[in-house]
């Protein structure tokens, strides 16, 4: 079916709002986290999801819950299936039953590419999947069912598949992060001047979280219903690169130390995608220079180092 995009909403409800990338969107334009009278709502259960959706009544959602961690997918892939799937199942019945006639932009993941070949450098929406983790296939089965809802109910159905996130808020469990913090310690004489890491010569594509849900709010109001857009800046960055630039900003020298346990031998060796189409759709680009981006994380670093 086809529906129009809506320019503006009054109340947008975020499901996943305790992540970093709901955070920043329910700080930047008041979205709502997904509640109800006995507090933050479980997607796996259908009766409060409807609950909560039949008394908030949004006229716009932004999904991001999900179980995020590929290595706890391959751990409990039950888990990953029942929130990244089902989860997102009980969410569309949920809108549905109570009538919603608004845009639901489903946040997936670039993880869904798998391998990419450096000739097939940047990766566009059309590229195939090659899910390599049951997160991954989590992903994959959540997109074709927005696509199918997307197709036969009254409200709209956005897909995006973000590319690497960084920026304040962001747990050390991702490498970036956890570099700040070392580089923040060491600087405070809380470390040796050794720096661990994994593989430093992969190269991605890094975008800050504050343009990323800018990119949100506007695929929200220009993205199309049942397409699916590329959320990445289009630039290839290796985390060796980063490293060099976070111990520049700080003024201190390291001995950089690989941690055998952080490498992955069959990890993608490059990573970048296009964001063509939603630059063209929504006129989005990144605003925020990727040196505020390191130090805004290094300052958040030496604050709770």
């Amino acid at each position: 079916m086809t529906c129009s995009p809506v320019s503006a909403f009054n109340k947008i409800l975020v499901t996943g709002s305790n992540g970093v990338v709901g955070r920043h969107f329910c700080s930047r334009y008041g979205g709502i986290p997904l509640v109800d009278l006995r507090g933050r709502v479980d997607v796996r259960d259908p009766q409060r999801v409807s609950a909560a959706i039949a008394s908030l009544l949004p006229d716009a959602v932004v999904h991001l819950a999900a179980q995020s961690s590929v290595a706890a997918s391959f751990e409990d892939p039950r888990t990953t299936f029942e929130i990244n799937f089902l989860g997102t199942f009980n969410l569309l019945q949920a809108l549905a039953q109570s009538g919603f006639q608004g845009t639901l932009l489903y946040v997936g993941s670039a993880d869904v590419y798998g391998r990419t070949a450096g000739s097939e450098l940047p990766t566009k929406e059309t590229q195939p999947l090659r899910p390599r983790s049951p997160y991954a296939v989590s992903k994959v089965a959540a997109e074709a069912l927005c696509y199918q809802w997307s197709q036969q109910q009254n409200f709209r159905v956005v897909l995006a598949r973000p590319f690497n996130q960084i920026g304040p808020g962001q747990r050390t469990r991702f490498a970036v992060a956890d570099f700040a913090l070392q580089i923040a310690r060491i600087a405070k004489g809380k470390q040796e001047p050794s720096l661990i890491t994994g593989d430093l010569d992969v190269t991605r594509d890094f975008t800050d979280v504050r343009d990323a849900v800018r990119a949100c709010r506007m695929l929200l109001e220009k993205g199309e219903n049942g397409e699916i857009y590329n959320l990445c800046s289009g630039e290839e960055r290796s985390l060796r690169s980063i490293v060099d630039r976070l111990l520049q900003i700080e003024g201190i020298q390291v001995e950089l130390k690989i941690d055998p346990s952080r490498l992955r031998p069959a990890e993608q060796r490059r990573g970048v995608g296009d964001p063509t189409k939603l630059q063209s759709h929504t006129g989005w680009t990144p605003e925020i220079d990727f040196q505020a981006t390191l130090q805004d994380i290094l300052t958040e670093a030496k604050e709770i180092a």
